[in-house]
């Protein structure tokens, strides 16, 4: 396939050397002449190992070219690969003018060219970075999308250093799109690499690399925090964390990585407090692991924005133990709504087939009874009596009987704060927490 890449930096370079190798006939495009200049003579443009040897075989092989003129590389290719850099601003923007220039050149050259053209992002942008350089390219072009060119979202995950590795070794490629033919042309440059080639949503691709890169942060700051910890105890603290990341079903797992309600119940609220109870007696600052709970509570306050703006109707909770399955009542974020919400003057009816007031005991007693202390009044047995009473029903957890009850209810508001299956989130007046 012929293909251009706007941008000859480490994306760029690295993208030229890897599709050359595979057969791909590539021009490059830069506005510097000297990259453009090492190209040509067979050099490449940035330090990175191999990929010397690479550019020097594929260009004396005749698979590599690069070129100044962007019309030029856009008639003669049937992919152009955007990989220009995405600096921030000051004030933490993304700098997008290098990538919307190219995308009016690019849009400039297909002008006069006939066929379809496949334009292809793979510098990290914001979503909706795509739809903005679509429409830069059809105003300049005079064409339509997705007639006459159709726009990508590829990412990469490269990382200095390893980068040919990390091209040839993807974990997964994504490739968002909303042009069939398009997403499956631009697979196609990867079919015979190792990894899952996922295709979907646009803005979904467009947010993954912060998504990642924010939690690879996220990771060295929670190691280096316990790491401090551990240090004023004199524990070490690699011992510690290598036997952390030996647990692959919770902690390194996608168990607890599904958007949704808040934390609960008595271990994680009790044994967060007494880590940031021990740095702080410990005198050891730890931003992160104190901010936890905040961030916690913001998505309780979430909750309660979302059903006040139905306060004037009957509403009807299904779960209120803090997660299903069980009759924990202690520091479940449903407690915490619904004590907020009845103190507002909320119409609220609760169903648990786990809770049985007369076998509630101790702490879990003595924490409902100080929150809720009518709840007696609030409970109903019968699931369907509650959801035939109610307007409103939000599911706060995930009990199976959840699934079939509410499988043909679609006359109510739903709110889910679980996401509890794909059939529901389909339903007219049906609302997610953050989905």
């Amino acid at each position: 396939m012929n293909i251009s890449i706007f941008g000859l930096g480490y994306v760029g370079c690295v993208s030229m050397g890897c599709l050359a190798e595979r057969g791909h006939r590539v021009i490059g495009v830069d506005i510097s002449k000297t990259k453009v200049d090492q190209i040509n003579s067979g050099r490449a443009t940035i330090i990175e190992q191999g990929i010397d040897q690479i550019i020097f075989d594929q260009h004396k092989a005749g698979n590599i070219e690069a070129t100044m003129n962007p019309h030029d590389a856009v008639a003669k290719t049937d992919i152009s690969i955007i990989a220009v850099g995405t600096p921030s601003t000051d004030n933490g923007h993304l700098n997008l003018q290098y990538i919307f220039k190219v995308a009016e050149s690019i849009g400039n050259a297909l002008k006069e060219k006939r066929g379809f053209h496949i334009i292809t992002i793979r510098s990290t942008v914001m979503p909706g970075t795509c739809d903005k350089i679509a429409d830069i390219i059809g105003k300049a072009s005079g064409k339509k999308r997705n007639h006459h060119f159709a726009v990508a979202d590829n990412p990469e995950f490269l990382r200095e250093g390893t980068a040919l590795s990390d091209y040839n070794n993807p974990p997964l490629t994504l490739i968002g799109c909303d042009n069939e033919k398009a997403a499956e042309t631009v697979a196609g440059l990867y079919r015979h690499l190792p990894g899952e080639i996922i295709i979907t949503d646009i803005k979904v691709a467009e947010i993954i690399k912060y998504v990642n890169n924010t939690f690879h942060a996220l990771k060295v700051s929670f190691g280096n925090e316990v790491g401090n910890i551990c240090k004023e105890l004199g524990i070490d603290s690699h011992a510690v964390m290598d036997i952390f990341s030996k647990d692959t079903q919770l902690n390194i797992s996608p168990y607890y990585f599904k958007p949704g309600f808040a934390y609960g119940g008595s271990c994680l609220p009790k044994d967060l407090k007494g880590l940031q109870t021990l740095a702080h007696d410990l005198y050891v600052d730890v931003p992160l692991i104190s901010s936890i709970h905040k961030t916690n509570e913001i998505q309780i306050q979430r909750a309660i924005k979302i059903i006040s703006r139905y306060w004037n109707k009957k509403l009807g909770f299904l779960g209120l133990s803090f997660k299903a399955g069980t009759d924990d009542l202690r520091n479940s974020p449903a407690v915490a709504v619904i004590e907020a919400l009845l103190g507002k003057g909320c119409d609220i009816l609760i169903y648990d087939r786990n809770i049985n007031l007369a076998k509630l005991t101790g702490t879990n007693k003595d924490y409902i009874d100080s929150k809720i202390p009518h709840l007696s009044a609030l409970l109903r047995e019968d699931i369907a009596d509650l959801i035939g009473e109610c307007e409103v029903i939000i599911i706060n957890n995930k009990e199976p009987e959840f699934h079939e009850i509410l499988n043909n209810v679609k006359d109510k508001i739903i709110i889910d704060f679980v996401r509890l299956n794909e059939e529901i989130v389909l339903y007219e007046n049906y609302i997610g927490i953050n989905w």
